[in-house]
């Protein structure tokens, strides 16, 4: 069944290269096309939030290339990655470029992709689910729910030079943004949460995040913006991680569908519990 569905999906053909997304961390969230591109590649180059179970997905023979990126610590320089890109296409390869979540959030694939238009390169983009969206759904945090936020705001965390974008309008967001999730923001919370509150944001709210999410390792931590320096501090917990500030953290005593398999008994709606309480109106 599987062959026949990739019978219809278009090929990785040498001197091309496609930039795929893997998605959260659960191999089982690739697409169909980013299986059918492992398959096929003769080289794979990865990043370090690619879960391995994805790379066995390689088929035998492929060469695995890692081109982790971690900040803080050393890496390989965005330029050439993307002109190994263009060295591997060239050399006549089948060239898959995995990122961790979705190549276009956060992930500079537009930036790799740019590269390959520079230098007449065929690529192909593969979305994948971004962490944002999929890590938190595994962690049982919906970023929408209706009557609770009619809006979602996804930011990073830190610029290329590693701090807190000087950019992003934090008055703006925290008045305008019921819902916040955060790339890359764990290691700069205290700035940040000192941001909202600035912003008029209640120290109550509450605030979660969900490491290593979608992945055997996947750690949540429940906490509020006034205690999430305190909070993150006492638990030990390191990046990767996705930040999320907003009431739909709430909804994860009833949506931790993940946790219930683990046996954790699911709570009624907290919201008609307390009678539709911090929604926004209809």
């Amino acid at each position: 069944m599987m062959n026949s569905a990739f019978s219809h999906l278009p090929a990785l053909e040498s001197g091309s290269v496609w930039l795929v997304g893997a998605g959260p961390g659960d191999p089982g969230l690739l697409t169909l096309l980013a299986a059918k591109g492992l398959a096929e590649a003769d080289v794979i180059v990865h990043d370090a939030l690619v879960n391995e179970e994805c790379l066995k997905l390689a088929r035998s023979g492929a060469e695995l290339e890692y081109a982790g990126k971690r900040g803080g610590k050393p890496s390989a320089k965005q330029r050439d990655i993307s002109l190994r890109l263009v060295e591997l296409a060239r050399a006549g390869k089948r060239v898959l470029r995995l990122k961790g979540g979705d190549p276009f959030v956060f992930g500079r694939g537009g930036e790799e992709a740019l590269t390959l238009v520079e230098h007449n390169i065929p690529f192909r983009i593969v979305p994948g689910i971004t962490a944002g969206i999929g890590g938190l759904a595994y962690a049982g945090i919906p970023v929408t729910h209706r009557e609770i936020n009619h809006a979602v705001t996804f930011l990073t965390g830190h610029d290329s030079s590693g701090i807190v974008p000087d950019a992003i309008n934090w008055e703006a967001i925290g008045k305008g943004s019921p819902v916040i999730v955060m790339y890359m923001a764990m290691k700069h919370i205290a700035q940040i949460s000192a941001n909202l509150i600035a912003s008029g944001r209640p120290a109550s709210e509450p605030v979660a995040f969900v490491c290593n999410a979608a992945t055997g390792d996947q750690q949540v931590l429940e906490t509020t913006l006034g205690e999430a320096v305190v909070a993150v501090t006492a638990s030990g917990l390191e990046p990767p991680a996705i930040v999320v500030v907003g009431e739909v953290v709430r909804l994860r005593a009833s949506l931790d569908w993940l946790g219930a398999l683990g046996g954790r008994r699911l709570q009624p709606d907290p919201f008609r519990q307390a009678g539709g309480q911090g929604r926004e109106s209809a």
